[in-house]
């Protein structure tokens, strides 16, 4: 599995998945995709066939939504709750350690297509 991180992300934490043989990129990372509209970053992570990493629920369920009754195919989401996974350099190994756990699990490219994960 590929995955994207949503902009409010460290860059770290793909810079240390990457480490661990993982493909994760994060949307501050590459100039082409930052600032892009969350639309704009749920198309693009479809066509690089990545699941998009954000704890962003509201827009990206909405999203999801959208693609299921239009029957548009997607590579997964995976959401992040700020109350689990609180946001700061003192977490970046936390988000590391359980991104690396669900991609060591779910190795396939197209692993969570179609689906949402709840990261625990």
């Amino acid at each position: 599995m590929r995955l994207l991180l949503d902009e409010h992300y460290s860059p770290r934490i793909a810079e240390q998945l990457r480490g661990r043989g993982y493909d994760v990129e994060s949307v501050s990372e590459r100039d082409d995709l930052r600032g892009l509209g969350d639309l704009e970053l749920w198309k693009r992570a479809s066509t690089e066939h990545r699941a998009f990493v954000t704890e962003n629920v509201a827009d990206f369920m909405r999203l999801v939504r959208e693609a299921a009754a239009a029957g548009e195919s997607h590579f997964g989401v995976v959401f992040t709750s700020p109350s689990t996974f609180a946001r700061s350099a003192a977490t970046v190994g936390l988000f590391v350690e359980a991104l690396a756990a669900l991609l060591a699990a779910r190795p396939a490219d197209d692993a969570l297509a179609g689906q949402v994960h709840w990261l625990q």
